[in-house]
């Protein structure tokens, strides 16, 4: 495995474990004041932090792969 091939891999574990976290604190909100568990508010919650650090994923690669990647 090359290291741009283990760089991808780590972005995206990254991001993934980002998005993670993100979307659990905004569920605990929620959860605790609008919806119920496995409701459809708690889907669409994932969903559009899903989408949100999706592009910012995707912006932000480009910089950093410059950066780390020479």
């Amino acid at each position: 495995m090359n290291k741009k091939t283990l760089f991808g891999i780590s972005y995206v574990s990254a991001w993934i474990i980002i998005w993670g976290t993100i979307g659990s604190l905004v569920d605990f909100y929620f959860l605790q004041n609008t919806y119920i568990p496995g409701s459809l508010g708690q889907f669409l919650t994932f969903i559009i932090t899903a989408i949100i650090s999706s592009v910012a994923a995707i912006n932000i690669f480009p910089t950093i792969n410059k950066k780390f990647i020479s």
